[in-house]
């Protein structure tokens, strides 16, 4: 396989790796640019993916639809499902003033619990079976355009291309429009603007939620993107968007390259049969599953002493503070 096989093999799947990992880091970044932390992502991925999962079995056996709605309509309740899941922690994280952090790893700890109990009941296995048939060979038009149709518009997901354009459309509001402003004020002084008249429990709410949103969504992309079924479990995806967040600084730009990063790594791991350079070092498997984590460890300890965080990000909001 020459070089020039291996780049057209690895960087679709480099880019749908990439996508849910940056949705939900984008996720993050709504929410802790609001002030409130959300670690919850690896749970609201799971219980959106479990929920959309199901969701599309049903559909898949009882309606005759065409299939790429049916995904839409997953991607449409994981959503809602994560934002449901995620306004438990921002009620305990804005109205009861609880600790995030151990806010957000109950739910982390419940969802995984809640999604294999409810499988085996209704399904008598805690594996949710979905249809591999959700990508898209050509897309019209696009498909032919030299290099760039073969990497990106070839062989790709319909859930991978609308997390783009959700990406883009989060990242517009956030940092061009007024309430967008407005939010990003309540992580760095939420005082200060509760003094301009700005309702800081209100914003805080809808930057929990959306992280909500996107994470759910991000848990059913990566259902129908990596695997035929749902096994309670996202592969530490959330866990390695906060690691996407960080590594990015909180600046959307630089989310997109960990985003890619990271997604290579993942990649590099799951596909080294098929690379000659890298089947050829005899190196253990699990040397090669250990690949992204490892790597995502290496780079926080470089860049995680340089990292600027929203101020007020974890704080609870106390009105008598100046």
């Amino acid at each position: 396989m020459s070089f020039a096989e291996i780049m057209y093999f690895i960087l679709p799947l480099v880019i749908a790796s990439a996508v849910p990992l940056a949705l939900v880091a984008l996720g993050a970044l709504f929410s802790e640019r609001s002030g409130v932390i959300n670690i919850a992502l690896e749970g609201i991925m799971i219980m959106g993916g479990f929920v959309g999962a199901v969701t599309i079995l049903l559909l898949e056996e009882n309606a005759h639809l065409p299939i790429q709605l049916v995904a839409l309509i997953g991607l449409l309740v994981g959503g809602i499902v994560g934002i449901i899941f995620s306004l438990l922690h921002a009620f305990a994280a804005i109205n009861m003033k609880a600790n995030q952090i151990i806010s957000a790893t109950a739910l982390n700890m419940f969802a995984p619990a809640f999604a294999i109990f409810t499988a085996r009941i209704v399904f008598g296995t805690q594996r949710v079976p979905i249809d591999d048939s959700y990508i898209i060979h050509e897309v019209p038009l696009l498909s032919k355009i030299p290099v760039i149709g073969d990497i990106f518009f070839q062989g790709v997901y319909l859930s991978t291309l609308l997390g783009v354009i959700i990406f883009i459309v989060a990242v517009t509001i956030l940092y061009k429009t007024k309430q967008g402003l407005r939010l990003r004020s309540c992580g760095e002084n939420p005082q200060a603007a509760d003094s301009l008249g700005i309702n800081i429990y209100k914003l805080r709410y809808v930057g929990v939620i959306v992280s909500g949103a996107l994470a759910g969504i991000g848990g059913v992309i990566f259902v129908l993107s990596f695997s035929t079924s749902f096994n309670a479990t996202v592969a530490g995806f959330g866990f390695l968007a906060l690691a996407v967040l960080i590594f990015g600084n909180w600046n959307p730009k630089r989310i997109i390259m960990a985003a890619l990063f990271f997604g290579f790594m993942r990649v590099i791991s799951s596909t080294k049969s098929v690379i000659p350079v890298l089947n050829n070092l005899g190196l253990d498997d699990e040397i090669y599953l250990m690949l992204p984590y490892v790597a995502t460890l290496i780079v926080l300890a470089f860049v995680s002493k340089n990292s600027a965080a929203p101020r007020a990000a974890g704080e609870p909001y106390d009105p008598g503070k100046r």
